[in-house]
């Protein structure tokens, strides 16, 4: 089990980006949340395998069909023990 924060920067609100997220951790079997951030970005922060973790961040720097993905932070943390994917309000 692995613990990634992802700062994801571009146009990447009003386009469904945290909805779309929380499919692909789900599809992946990740754990975690998204939410917007006062800047324009959106924060996710995904607990799984590493195998899961590499294809979410390879997910992340595509996004959704109307999604312009700019630059993605990456950050190892520890482990937070969340037990589902959710959506959270923020901005």
């Amino acid at each position: 089990m692995k613990h990634c924060t992802y700062h994801i920067y571009g146009r990447v609100q009003g386009v469904f980006f945290r909805q779309s997220s929380q499919k692909e951790a789900q599809k992946l079997g990740l754990v975690g949340y998204a939410h917007n951030e006062p800047d324009g970005s959106v924060l996710i922060e995904a607990e799984g395998s590493v195998e899961a973790l590499a294809a979410f961040e390879s997910w992340c720097r595509k996004g959704p069909a109307n999604a312009r993905v700019d630059r993605v932070e990456v950050q190892e943390e520890a482990v937070q023990g969340y037990q589902n994917f959710e959506v959270r309000r923020g901005d």
